[in-house]
C-alpha cells in the first residue's frame, strides 16, 4: 500500500502516523490547507509540520497554496456549512487527485482524528473523491487517540493551534469563550 495522508497540522498527525506505522503502513504526508487563516497561522502550522516530519523521518509534500481569496469566495454564501461545502471537499479532492497522479494506491486524512470535525461528512466526501479519482480511501476512526496524540505533541513542544483553521472557526472559539 502506498498511502498519501492529507495532514492538517503536526499535532493532529501524531496519533495517526503512529497508529498507521503500528499497522505496518508508512504514510507520506501531504500539506494542502488553503482554509487556514491568517497567514501567520498558516505559516506556523506548515513550518511545525515540516520540522516534525523531518524529526520522525516522514516524507512530506507541501502544496503551497495560502488560498485566502478562493476560500472567501467559496464560503461567503453559506458560512454555517463551510466545512462540508468547501473545506473538506477542496482539501480531500486535491489530496485524492495528487494521490492518483503520483502513483499512490490510497489516501486518508488526519482530520479523522479530531472529535471536533464532522466525521461522517468527512468520510462521505473522501469516499466521493476516491470514486472520482479512482484511488482508494483508507478509512480509520482515529478519534480514540486524539487526547493521546495531543499530549505527545505538547511533550514534543509542537505548535498547538487554538482553532480549526479558518477565521470563522477562530471567531467561533472566541464566541464560545465569551459565553463562559
Amino acid at each position: 500500500m502506498k498511502l498519501l495522508m492529507h495532514t492538517c497540522c503536526a499535532p493532529c498527525s501524531v496519533y495517526c502516523i503512529e497508529s498507521l506505522r503500528n499497522e505496518g503502513i508508512d504514510p507520506n504526508l501531504y500539506w494542502f490547507n488553503p482554509n487556514i487563516h491568517p497567514y501567520m497561522e498558516y505559516k506556523a502550522r506548515r513550518d511545525c509540520l515540516i520540522e516534525y516530519s523531518q524529526k520522525i523521518e516522514a516524507e512530506l509534500i507541501v502544496n503551497e497554496n495560502y488560498g485566502l481569496r478562493d476560500f472567501c469566495k467559496g464560503v461567503v454564501n453559506d458560512l454555517e456549512n463551510r466545512c462540508s461545502k468547501y473545506c473538506y471537499p477542496v482539501r480531500l479532492e486535491q489530496t485524492a487527485k495528487y494521490a492518483k497522479e503520483n502513483g499512490y494506491t490510497h489516501f486518508t486524512t488526519t482530520l479523522l482524528v479530531s472529535p471536533y470535525q464532522k466525521h461522517e461528512m468527512l468520510r462521505k466526501v473522501a469516499e466521493e473523491m476516491a470514486q472520482k479519482y479512482e484511488v482508494e480511501f483508507l478509512y480509520r476512526d482515529f478519534r480514540e487517540g486524539f487526547r493521546e496524540g495531543q499530549n505527545k505533541a505538547r511533550e514534543m513542544g509542537l505548535y498547538m493551534q487554538k482553532y480549526c483553521g479558518c477565521v470563522f472557526s477562530e471567531e467561533d472559539r472566541y464566541l464560545r469563550h465569551n459565553k463562559k
